[in-house]
């Protein structure tokens, strides 16, 4: 489609474009969607000024996890271009000191040669318990070894030195759909809650028998909500 709006994708940790490959095929009739390269840059606002350099002009916004704290970033720096916002399984919140104290412990084994991507132990943390024997996990173990250990180490230092975004949220004055896998271990629904009812006029929606991942675990439901968002 010519005029069909531009849809920018911003992936989470350990995570390339397989995050959104079922959104990028049903999506299409509807917008014009790029994959953001998250794994270049080791903070938030450099993020953000890779991934407004890979779209022209206006444009949906749609980030999971790390990718939500990319988007609010954007929603700072250039919230005139952003139409419409989706946040996925992520969180307005700062670290707290705990994990900020987990993220450096892992990069201390990831420094000392230790990293070992997505593990069979840390997938209960991603997906939801029904899949952690099926075809999915591997495909997630999979992404993250192609995004591998130096992408890792910066990805974690944007992450720990996130501001706090709550206090934006209040300002964000464009069609929001939250989402959030109902099983999420990691950003749970409580997070997803909080940031509905602070942004006016957000959608919220949970995602049934998902975890972390809901895009590559229940992807008809994501495809059908995001749709929704696009043309609501």
């Amino acid at each position: 489609m010519t005029h069909a709006p531009a849809l920018l994708l911003l992936p989470g940790l350990l995570c390339d474009a397989r995050l959104w490959r079922d959104q990028l095929a049903a999506l299409a009739p509807l917008a014009r969607p790029v994959v953001a390269d998250l794994t270049l840059d080791d903070g938030a606002e450099a993020m953000a000024a890779r991934a407004l350099a890979a779209i022209d002009g206006p444009f949906a916004l749609a980030g999971l996890s790390m990718g939500g704290y990319v988007a609010f970033e954007i929603l700072r720096v250039a919230p005139g271009r952003v139409t419409r916002l989706a946040l996925l399984d992520t969180s307005a919140r700062p670290d707290t000191p705990e994990q900020t104290r987990r993220r450096r412990g892992l990069i201390s084994l990831s420094r000392s040669g230790q990293f070992r991507g997505v593990t069979p132990r840390l997938l209960p943390q991603l997906i939801h318990p029904s899949r952690l024997e099926t075809p999915l996990a591997a495909e997630v173990m999979a992404m993250a070894e192609r995004v591998g250990q130096e992408a890792f180490l910066r990805q974690q230092a944007a992450i720990m030195h996130r501001p706090d975004s709550r206090p934006d949220l209040a300002r964000i004055a464009v069609p929001t759909l939250v989402g959030v896998g109902a099983d999420d271990a990691l950003t749970p629904p409580h997070l997803a809650e909080e940031m509905a009812a602070m942004i006016p006029g957000a959608r919220l929606r949970r995602f049934a028998d998902a975890g972390h991942l809901p895009t590559m675990e229940v992807p008809e439901a994501v495809n059908a909500a995001l749709a929704a968002w696009l043309v609501a």
